[in-house]
């Protein structure tokens, strides 16, 4: 069986429409790994570009974006099944599955078969967690982290109290239970293709993206949100966009002070997913890397090439 291509890359690199041209290009089918592309309804704060999708008149089809109402919790054990679901789908179809996203630990829990479990929630371990810090907290999962060997949980996934709230609940979970328990998740061979863009470039494009999406309507989006009932934490928990425009509209911040924390935090929030990236070369993973400046066209041939040697000669694209 044909291995799956992966495209992964930090915010704004351009993998998305890499992997539709490509999708086109070879009769496949796009399974996003962006754990915020799943909501319905948050369209331009999660950067679905669902135009991407359609490439030359030709409609990609794509899996796992909005499957799932806002206000709920998905997770990578969700993700893990909802991903099954799709990749075995689009295999009985025959066609050829392409993982794209950014979401490193949704990405490397397929690629490495992360053995995981439903974690429930924890009151009592919830309540002992109020009032400490974001720093107090990430500490506290870090030291959880070195008893249970884990990879899960960087501190991309931690930028506020609840979610490392959240992840030390998981991984408390983890370390109480043993390992006999799990359930097994078969590991996928994939080509994996790295977007790389120079720091400068990335900056460049996220302040110019983060204003188009604001002058798109992203405040009003937020707006509707809140005004279909759904909370200000829990839009506050999806972090980023959501996060500062919902703090703007509750009057914590002015505009300008919304744009400009909004945009460092994007800035930290791509050089974390870098250096997740760099811990999955680091621990054995085989990314390749190609330059997010070629020309699209440029960038298929050059995915087409790497998957056909790492296929050994398998000629399906």
């Amino acid at each position: 069986m044909n291995k799956m291509i992966t495209i992964l890359g930090p915010t704004a690199s351009g993998k998305t429409a890499l992997a539709a041209a490509l999708a086109a290009a070879v009769g496949g089918e796009i399974i996003s790994a962006d754990s915020r592309q799943v909501y319905r309804r948050m369209d331009i704060g999660t950067g679905k570009d669902l135009a991407d999708y359609n490439v030359g008149g030709v409609q990609v089809p794509y899996h796992l974006i909005d499957i799932v109402e806002p206000g709920t919790k998905y997770n990578v054990f969700e993700f893990q099944k909802d991903f099954a679901k799709a990749y075995d789908g689009i295999r009985s179809r025959g066609r050829l599955p392409l993982m794209c996203g950014g979401t490193g630990l949704y990405i490397e829990s397929v690629l490495k078969g992360y053995k995981l479990l439903p974690v429930p929630e924890n009151k009592g371990l919830r309540r002992s967690l109020e009032g400490k810090t974001l720093e107090e907290l990430t500490g506290m999962l870090e030291r959880l982290k070195a008893e249970n060997g884990s990879a899960m949980h960087n501190t991309t996934d931690v930028d506020t109290a609840k979610r490392a709230i959240r992840a030390i609940e998981i991984e408390t979970y983890y370390k109480e239970h043993a390992p006999n328990e799990e359930k097994s998740f078969p590991e996928i061979g994939s080509v994996i293709i790295g977007v790389a863009v120079d720091r400068d470039e990335r900056r460049r494009r996220i302040s110019a993206r983060l204003r188009q999406r604001l002058e798109s309507g992203m405040v009003d989006e937020v707006r509707g949100l809140l005004a279909e009932g759904i909370s200000p934490a829990d839009l506050v928990y999806y972090g980023l966009e959501y996060k500062f425009v919902t703090e703007y509209i509750t009057g914590k911040y002015t505009y300008e002070e919304m744009f400009r924390s909004l945009e460092i935090a994007i800035h930290q929030f791509a050089k974390r997913q870098m250096t997740w990236f760099r811990g999955m070369e680091r621990r054995g993973f085989k990314i390749s890397w190609i330059d997010a400046m070629l020309p699209l066209e440029e960038k298929v041939k050059r995915v087409k090439e790497i998957y056909y040697k790492e296929e050994n000669g398998n000629n399906l694209l």
